[in-house]
């Protein structure tokens, strides 16, 4: 596979690696804090080409209806202000990364980074067709993503060694992979990932 050089038109968003989803938290997503060294490779390629970092939250009212003490499928997580809401500690993002907050009324959940936020308006006006999607979950918040960014027409690659999944029931994860190639998805690895010679 030929590597993927990054370049101007790129976005990274990073997706809800919270202390809620990691070990300790209160919906622990297994080996989910697998992903922060990888994410931070990412990170480091894409501040020091000066491309958009975006990083994605729960961040849920008390009440909110996914919790399952409201009728909901989950624990209470990510909670607005705790500190099980708080992003990891360890996740390196540059003070330039714009944090997106999602699920933030009562009554309405939203497993996608663009459902009820201004995250399409903030990459279209940076100019951005190529997104790079990594974080928690791959078959709840990273799916959903990738399907609101495929109808909305970005291009999009997954980073495949960054991505760890709730699995509810076996095989969701490869289920959710499986779909987000579909979707036109590509899948990669740091590996896969190189920057242009011309950038600084």
């Amino acid at each position: 596979m030929a590597r993927i050089k990054l370049q101007s038109g790129d976005a990274l968003i990073v997706v809800d690696v919270q202390n809620d989803f990691l070990p300790g938290g209160s919906l622990t997503v297994p080996d989910g804090n697998a992903v922060i060294p990888v994410l931070n490779r990412y990170i480091a390629h894409f501040s020091e080409s000066g491309l958009p970092i975006y990083a994605s939250r729960d961040w849920h009212p008390l009440d909110h209806c996914s919790f399952d003490s409201q009728g909901g499928i989950w624990p209470v997580h990510c909670v607005a202000e705790s500190a099980g809401a708080s992003l990891a500690p360890d996740l390196a993002l540059p003070d330039a990364a714009v944090i997106v907050d999602k699920a933030t009324r009562r009554g309405k959940d939203a497993y996608s980074a663009f459902e009820g936020t201004t995250l399409e308006d903030d990459i279209r006006r940076n100019l951005c067709d190529r997104l790079f999607i990594g974080g928690l979950a791959t078959d709840y918040c990273v799916l959903n993503t990738v399907r609101d960014a495929a109808a909305l027409g970005f291009r999009i690659v997954v980073l495949r060694d960054a991505i760890r999944a709730v699995d509810v029931h076996e095989g969701d994860g490869a289920k959710a992979e499986a779909e987000m190639k579909q979707l036109g998805a590509r899948m990669v690895t740091l590996d896969d990932i190189g920057r242009e010679a011309n950038q600084s």
